[in-house]
């Protein structure tokens, strides 16, 4: 009889776990329905937006973008004037004009002599025609492949990086795509870099591209740095490596926030540590705040951001939606001293998965300027209180719950 009691409790199991399937794969199908139409009405972007402006740090000067025009018109304008050799590292690059744009000009900054590298991922421009990333043989070229071994994740972290340095005179990092959509529909933010501090970002590319050198790919020179930082820093995540540094910078600066924290994110899926440490802050008295996109890009993150709404509601945190426009960025800012700019989004993928670059300032100027952009961000905000999110459907909180097992996978 006991054989045929666990053949029963298999068989029970068998069918639950196909139930479960089954509702988890129609609810992400339905979300996949509403996606779409979403995003066909969706009507164009209206945002509030500050000129790029420039805080000195230490032996260093730092300006902030939090548009894709201004942005775009400085790094072409820097692609163009090269002289020596020009970085390019992106996430997803697009074939549309914008793209192109910046495809022309790094051809001819290889026609006149200049020596250009590029770097971007092939996963994530799946849907951009093969066409588009076909460069003379005078520019150097790596394509990040789509990984081979999943879920291994030193084999398929993929390169979320933006970076570009031009003439080791500046460099650019940050959130923003290469695309016309970023140009204008995205709320993202990017900072250029110029003085002391172009040689970490120059030295994150030289790593990286040496990390996949071989013989049809040559090393690039591995110089030392002219000078020590004191004011910024610029942290890597390597998944070849098992390093994630980015995840312990925010970690430590969350423990040490005693007045403020603000952080702005795309994508709100944080890990358990990661949520205990804003929670600890929120109970000490810190005024934790975090904007989130009303609806982003991803209506599956959206979803599973939601699971955490509740425990930051109920711990003090307050959450701010972001209206009107998607907002793409990787920001946060401490007390009036700490900062970080950056491709990294608080979740799994990209603290624990992906290639990433942030970097953390430690500038009272910097800051000040971090936190007049929170405060625009926010006046382009509703916030969510706890009584409204308790109010929302019993399908939506059952949603929700459904797609909790997919946590670990964003």
């Amino acid at each position: 009889m006991g054989w045929m009691r666990r053949i029963r409790l298999r068989t029970v199991l068998q069918h639950t776990a196909l139930a479960v399937a089954a509702v988890q794969g129609t609810t992400l199908a339905v979300l996949a329905v509403v996606d779409h139409r979403r995003k066909r009405t969706r009507k164009p972007a209206v945002f509030p937006r500050v000129a790029p402006r420039s805080v000195t740090a230490g032996g260093s000067e730092v300006t902030v973008y939090t548009y894709g025009e201004d942005l775009y018109r400085d790094m072409l304008d820097a692609i163009r004037q090269a002289r020596s050799r020009v970085f390019f590292e992106t996430f997803i690059w697009k074939g549309d004009a914008v793209g192109q744009a910046f495809k022309d000009a790094l051809t001819e900054a290889a026609d006149r002599g200049v020596e250009v590298y590029v770097v971007f991922d092939e996963f994530a421009n799946l849907v951009v025609p093969r066409s588009f990333f076909h460069f003379p043989d005078n520019i150097h070229v790596r394509r990040h492949p789509i990984g081979r071994s999943w879920p291994s994740v030193r084999n398929s972290g993929r390169d979320h990086r933006k970076l570009v340095v031009v003439d080791d005179a500046v460099a650019f990092l940050g959130g923003y795509n290469i695309g016309s959509l970023y140009a204008t529909d995205w709320r993202d933010t990017h900072a250029k870099l110029t003085g002391d501090i172009v040689w970490d970002a120059e030295n994150a590319f030289i790593d990286f591209w040496n990390l996949f050198a071989g013989r049809r790919r040559p090393e690039l020179p591995d110089v030392g740095g002219r000078t020590w930082q004191s004011d910024i820093r610029i942290h890597r995540n390597i998944p070849r490596n098992v390093v994630y540094p980015i995840r312990g910078v925010y970690l430590d600066a969350f423990d040490r926030a005693a007045h403020h924290i603000y952080l702005t994110h795309a994508y709100l899926i944080p890990d358990t540590d990661m949520l205990d440490a804003l929670l600890r802050a929120a109970r000490r008295g810190v005024d934790v705040r975090i904007i989130v996109p009303a609806e982003s890009n991803h209506i599956v993150a959206d979803w599973l951001s939601r699971g955490f709404y509740t425990q930051l509601l109920r711990g003090g945190v307050r959450l701010f939606l972001y209206q009107g426009a998607m907002v793409h960025a990787k920001t946060a800012t401490i007390d009036g001293q700490w900062s970080t700019i950056g491709t990294a989004n608080l979740d799994r993928l990209s603290l624990t998965g992906n290639y990433e670059i942030n970097m953390e300032v430690l500038n009272a100027d910097v800051a000040r300027q971090m936190e007049e952009i929170f405060a625009l961000d926010s006046s382009n905000t509703v916030e969510l209180t706890l009584a409204a999110w308790r109010r929302r459907h019993a399908m939506v909180k059952f949603s929700e719950t459904v797609l909790t097992p997919f946590r670990p996978l964003l």
